[in-house]
């Protein structure tokens, strides 16, 4: 890599991509490239009108977009001769169809959970595998739920509290913009699978992990809601518990006590901090709903699908470019970018 800031590619400008591709603007050791994509609607026309570097992923979308007035700067070729790290945010299946170019050209690149872990070989949540992508390649960032899973459960295991868990989560059918053409309604769908691939997906990650997970795609499109019950090593008072999940400040302990029992009144607290989107990055755990018994342990919380992949995405890239080797050190110069952190202490 050359010069002192890590030029970043955003290939797939959708519900990820554009968060991505704000998220690595902000941060001070990174440089947005630019952003392709096949789509010539009104998300390229804002990103253009913003100023963002539009590229055009086919010559098609280069005719299409240029119809449209929107500034193209040039094709998908061009911008990755000027990148280090591709954030790839196609969607699923098509990043796997992606990777060759990028090996081709020797360039670094990020995939999301939709692809199998077999893609790079590694998966990657900041907070348990950054280390052992340091330098490497290339990396998946898991999915929302299964980010959350890592997160959450991790928590517990560097507490040495954690034996076994098993959570049923209920998921959200459609993200919001597409609310008038997909999802469902008046139904709910069960996984057809127990574990539910959230499970195995988590063991991706840290094979260490005894965990099971059942899934249920739930009629809304605010957020997942997550039950868990774990089996701790041992009986802990609550406190406890709560201390082992204050370490990690991508762990937001909120309380229904403060009207923030629904996933909705979660989200309107994000667009009141002023977050972009009203993203909600962290899971977001009810401490007073939390019960311990004896070593059981149970538990809820809620995740944004549309948000918590944003910040392992921006540690994902400095993990690769082999820049900052230290978890901590990017873990918390991400959360200071985002604003992470504030909504615990609330």
């Amino acid at each position: 890599m050359t010069g002192e800031q890590i030029r970043v590619a955003v290939n797939g400008y959708g519900v990820i991509g554009k968060r991505v591709a704000a998220a690595v603007a902000l941060q001070d050791d990174m440089t947005l490239a630019g952003v392709a994509d096949l789509s010539a609607d009104w998300r390229l026309r804002v990103a253009a009108e913003q100023g963002v570097p539009v590229y055009a992923a086919t010559p098609d979308a280069a005719e299409s977009m240029g119809a449209a007035r929107i500034d193209v700067r040039g094709a998908l070729g061009d911008l990755l001769g000027s990148t280090d790290v591709v954030v790839d945010c196609t969607p699923k299946k098509v990043a796997a169809a992606n990777v060759a170019h990028y090996a081709e050209r020797g360039l670094k690149f990020i995939v999301q959970g939709g692809e199998t872990h077999s893609v790079t070989g590694h998966s990657f949540v900041a907070e348990s595998s950054y280390a052992s992508a340091v330098g490497r390649d290339a990396t998946r960032v898991v999915s929302c739920n299964t980010t959350s899973i890592v997160r959450t459960l991790g928590a517990l295991k560097r507490a040495g509290l954690l034996r076994r868990a098993r959570g049923t989560l209920l998921r959200r059918a459609t993200d919001p913009w597409e609310s008038d053409h997909s999802g469902i309604m008046n139904t709910l769908v069960p996984e057809p699978d127990i574990p539910s691939h959230q499970g195995p997906d988590a063991q991706s990650v840290d094979p260490e992990l005894d965990v099971v997970t059942m899934a249920v795609k739930v009629p809304e499109t605010i957020g997942h809601l997550h039950y868990w019950t774990v089996q701790m090593t041992r009986a802990v008072p609550k406190e406890e518990v709560l201390a082992a999940f204050a370490l990690s400040e991508r762990i937001a302990q909120v309380r229904v006590a403060d009207g923030l029992g629904a996933l909705n009144a979660l989200k309107e607290m994000m667009h009141d901090l002023g977050r972009p989107h009203g993203d909600l990055y962290e899971v977001a755990l009810w401490s007073d709903m939390l019960r311990v018994q004896d070593d059981e342990l149970f538990y809820a919380y809620m995740v944004d699908n549309q948000a918590i992949v944003i910040p392992a995405t921006i540690d994902a890239i400095r993990a690769l470019s082999g820049r900052t080797p230290d978890p901590g050190a990017s873990i918390s110069r991400t959360n200071a970018s985002l604003g992470i952190g504030r909504v615990g202490r609330l």
